[in-house]
Parts: C-alpha cells; sequence; structure tokens
C-alpha cells in the first residue's frame, strides 16, 4: 500500500526537503506541498492525501485550524502536526482540532516516518516528551470569562474597550484579570496570556 502524504509548510527549504526525505521511503508518495495554511484544505480536496503533515504557524491560516477544517471536508485524511513548537497547548489544541500525531522537528526522520505509518494504522502518535509535559501542565484553572477576557487583551485592547466587546463593566474586567493573572502566577496580562496559551488553557 502506498501512503498518499501532503505536506504543509512555509518555509521552502524545510518543505522542500521533507519531499525529499519522505519521497525516498517505498511506501510513500508525496501528492501535494503547499506553503500556506489556507491552501490546505483545496490540496487535500484535490489530491485526497492519507496524511496531511501540517507546520503550525503559517501565513493564511495556521495548521491547527486548518487541521479542524480538515476534519470536517476531508474526514479519510489524518492528520500529523509537525512542528518547531513543542508546547504543551500547542498539543491540547492539536488533539482538539483533530490531529492523531504531533511530531517535533528535530525528531530523527525514521521516527517521522514510522509516525506515518503509525497513525495510517489507526495508532495516535504524540511525542512522549511533550505528553508528559502535558499531563504535568494539568486542566485549566481559569473560568469562561476569564478565559475570554484574557483572549480579548490579544490585540492589545484596553480595559475599557475589553468591557465594552464583552458587554461588562470595567471593574468586572479588572476582576477577571486579576484572577487570571494570580491563577497562572505572572505579574501582568501579557505574561498570563503567554502562559495559559503555552499550557492550551484558552
Amino acid at each position: 500500500m502506498t501512503i498518499r502524504l501532503l505536506l504543509a509548510d512555509d518555509q521552502e527549504l524545510i518543505r522542500t526537503a521533507l519531499c525529499a526525505l519522505l519521497g525516498l521511503e517505498d511506501d510513500f508518495e508525496v501528492v501535494a506541498a503547499v506553503g500556506r495554511g489556507d491552501q490546505v484544505v483545496e490540496a487535500a480536496q484535490e489530491r485526497r492525501p492519507d496524511v496531511a503533515l501540517l507546520d503550525i504557524e503559517m501565513p493564511g491560516l495556521d495548521g491547527l485550524a486548518a487541521a479542524a477544517v480538515l476534519r470536517t471536508v476531508v474526514p479519510d485524511c489524518r492528520v500529523v502536526i509537525l512542528t518547531t513548537f513543542g508546547r504543551a497547548g500547542y498539543l491540547r489544541r492539536a488533539m482538539a482540532a483533530g490531529a492523531v500525531g504531533f511530531v517535533v522537528k528535530d525528531a530523527p526522520a525514521e521516527a517521522l516516518a514510522e509516525a506515518i505509518r503509525r497513525v495510517v494504522r489507526g495508532e495516535r502518535v504524540v511525542d512522549p516528551a511533550l505528553a508528559a509535559a502535558t499531563l504535568a501542565a494539568g486542566d485549566s484553572p481559569l473560568t469562561a470569562r476569564e478565559r475570554d477576557v484574557l483572549n480579548a487583551t490579544r490585540s492589545g485592547a484596553g480595559v475599557a474597550e475589553i468591557a465594552g466587546r464583552l458587554f461588562l463593566s470595567e471593574g468586572t474586567v479588572r476582576n477577571y484579570l486579576s484572577a487570571a493573572i494570580a491563577k497562572t502566577a505572572t505579574r501582568n496580562r501579557l505574561e498570563a496570556l503567554r502562559v495559559a496559551d503555552e499550557r492550551g488553557w484558552l
């Protein structure tokens, strides 16, 4: 059986190297390679790959969002996230988006090839050290409203703007932000947002 692959990575050198590397395997065929996240779904619909290897940070659409769309539009395509960013938060979000594999780019080539074969057999494949870190990070202590308020700070919005956007009083927004900062053991809202992101709490 030949395993049909789609590769998505915005760095051309990495994308080309992966195509060449995986093309050396007798049972692999790279049927599509794209450099933007918003090209993934169309390429998958056209080429019908068995496995899509997606980078996380890409222009147009990130790999996690593309994985979620693929799950709906091309459900037979298994998604493996292949990334430099081995963070617990990314792993949680990848699994929630429907990815069945999560491999960091510094893994040996043989490990990537084996991961692809394993997901085709119906297994889940996750880097063991990252899986342990994700379990250690635990479940989110943030309430739904604390997450909403923290997410609203991404754009750099002030308390008044967040309050208007979420239909809350400014005092309530300050209270939610203070609670989120305390629960993430950070000093300000930007640090709280970063920590919550890395731990997959948002």
